[in-house]
């Protein structure tokens, strides 16, 4: 059984009735979102050797975790089972701390927390309301982040308030998606044709470097396609096998990666660039036409990526985002772990890159 499903059958058969009977009139939500591989359905046999087990996340207002939230925890400490459908409710391993802090509550002993609303929200997004969300508060949240907060599953949702924070951060609104798939264009048009330039120059060793950036930078275009948020770099391929574009890609990616000199790495690439294109065009998603050609006169096999950036930007309704240079979102300017995962300096570094 896989872990989403253990912590849903923990709620239903172990955490709801435990919670009729102590709080009946106690409103709440109970999910199971925030790390984890089962909430992507990715865990495996080795995912259950840390932070693995059933675990249910009870969602408060600001009110009652303070009048409440101790003594559930203590009470529930008193009657968890030592297992739950063969797993011990203490889970295999810990590595991570108990949720302790303002806003969250839990045991060492068991898989159950508390938390309030707004303290989760805060920790995925830096803010503690959505209601001033406003466009550098996007391109400040790195998709992983966003991928936590709206993936896994919602139990139970009195009043329906969760769910309306999952809601409004589902996917990026039309004009921050419209300039990112301008970005991760330019990504591309920028390091293109130095597979070609490296290989040719003798350095084959940084040719495949390219070009592996390159195909991650594919990749990512294929999630921004599909309206579908990217996770980190552990789920990112096991993410992009999902999409409705990976078949179509994957050949490609694998002949440029597979491929011993730079000129066939170059021709791979070049095709999945146009598998890209096409689907974007097919979609009516800022369409271009595509043009696979050599690089001005050099021999190198590239697509006219600055088109594509052209098109993405000139689809824009919103003035001011037009207006950015085509920079990108948090996550297209840095893959440094430790500021993906600290919401407030991403959300700093992206209004001082663009504010100034």
């Amino acid at each position: 059984m896989q872990g989403i499903e253990l912590s849903r059958r923990f709620y239903g058969d172990v955490v709801a009735p435990w919670l009729s009977r102590v709080a009946p009139d106690l409103q709440h939500s109970a999910a199971l979102i925030g790390y984890g591989s089962e909430l992507l359905g990715f865990d495996d046999e080795t995912s259950k050797d840390h932070n693995w087990g059933p675990r249910v996340h009870v969602y408060l207002s600001e009110g009652d975790f303070a009048a409440h939230a101790r003594r559930l925890l203590a009470d529930f400490d008193t009657v968890v089972p030592e297992t739950f459908l063969g797993e011990p409710a203490g889970w295999r391993g810990r590595p991570h701390p108990a949720a302790s802090g303002a806003d969250a509550m839990g045991a060492i002993t068991h898989g159950l927390e508390f938390h309030t609303y707004e303290g989760r929200l805060e920790a995925h997004t830096g803010l503690r309301s959505l209601e001033s969300l406003t466009t550098l508060d996007w391109l400040g949240l790195p998709e992983q982040s966003l991928l936590a907060f709206t993936a896994g599953a919602v139990f139970r949702d009195d009043g329906g308030r969760l769910e309306t924070l999952r809601a409004a951060l589902a996917y990026f609104p039309r004009d921050v998606w419209l300039y990112k798939i301008a970005c991760q264009w330019c990504r591309i048009a920028e390091e293109q044709a130095f597979v070609g330039r490296a290989g040719q120059a003798g350095d084959d060793l940084g040719s495949r470097v390219i070009a592996a950036r390159l195909s991650r930078d594919v990749m990512a275009m294929g999630f921004l396609l599909e309206r579908r948020y990217a996770p980190y770099p552990k789920w990112f391929g096991s993410g992009f096998s999902r999409l409705a574009i990976a078949p179509l890609l994957t050949p490609h990616l694998e002949a440029a990666l597979g491929a011993t000199s730079w000129q066939p790495r170059g021709e791979a690439l070049a095709a999945a660039y146009l598998v890209v294109a096409q689907w974007q065009k097919s979609r009516d998603i800022a369409p271009f036409d595509p043009v696979i050609g050599p690089y001005f006169e050099r021999p190198f096999v590239t697509i006219n990526a600055d088109d594509a950036v052209a098109a993405a930007m000139g689809a824009i309704v919103d003035p001011a985002l037009a207006a950015l240079p085509v920079v990108g979102a948090i996550d297209q300017i840095s893959d440094l772990t430790p500021l993906l995962v600290d919401p407030q300096k991403t959300r700093a570094v992206v209004r001082q890159l663009y504010d100034d």
